[in-house]
């Protein structure tokens, strides 16, 4: 028998980790995708390297993940996500959300912890990149008034809590953000002009309003 390395990537597209999958094992693409596209699938895969047999058909593989993610959920984290309320699904949920929002990992768990204190004051979570998710349009560079107005379980700027299923695969570093969120009172944030791909934050809505306005500048010195 021959085992190979199949690599298991995040991303949120699922025809593409299907594909991925399917690229070095006998498992056809379609079947696995139809296995793995379920919310209560998606959240217990865990992106890694993984050594299979060759001959693996889609059963076996999703097997194989699920196995690992019960492995990945040590007693150790477990517990993490009840310290934050979290399950270990929700946990997932967010940091698909966190990861959505900010690809840089070191203020991932500033990005996580302003989340928290948002679920925890009952405040709708508000967050861009599920609207993206709930429109299906992941071309959506500016998410618009009539976006957030969109009519899905997924879109939280009418749905209070965490949508029913992650919008990505996370990568496992963005778990470990949630679980280790950063403790502060930030409610707010806006996209940072003076460093791209970062945050400002911000405690009050006042305070926000002035972030949005310099970001706002920012785009109309940018045309």
């Amino acid at each position: 028998r021959e085992s190979v390395r199949v690599i298991v990537p995040s991303s949120r597209y699922l025809n593409k980790v299907a594909g991925q999958l399917a690229s070095t094992i006998a498992a056809d693409s379609a079947e696995i995708y139809a296995l793995i596209q379920p919310d209560s699938i998606r959240w217990q895969i865990i992106p890694n390297t993984y050594e299979l047999w060759w001959e693996t058909d889609a059963k076996g593989v999703l097997e194989r993940m699920i196995k690992e993610s019960d492995r990945w959920w040590t007693e150790e984290r477990r517990n993490l996500a009840e310290i934050q309320g979290l399950t270990i699904e929700e946990t997932v949920i967010l940091a698909s959300i966190v990861q959505s929002e900010t690809k840089d990992i070191n203020e991932a768990p500033t990005v996580a912890g302003l989340y928290l204190n948002r679920i925890r004051k009952g405040m709708l979570l508000q967050s861009c990149p599920t609207v993206i998710y709930a429109a299906g349009d992941f071309t959506i560079t500016r998410v618009l008034n009539e976006h957030t107005k969109i009519a899905s379980p997924y879109n939280t700027y009418i749905h209070s809590g965490l949508p029913p299923g992650t919008i990505m695969i996370p990568e496992p570093h963005f778990i470990e953000s949630v679980l280790n969120a950063e403790v502060h009172d930030y409610l707010y944030m806006c996209a940072n002009p003076k460093k791209v791909g970062t945050h400002m934050f911000a405690k009050t809505f006042r305070e926000h309003n002035r972030n949005a306005r310099k970001y706002y500048r920012w785009l109309d010195e940018k045309r």
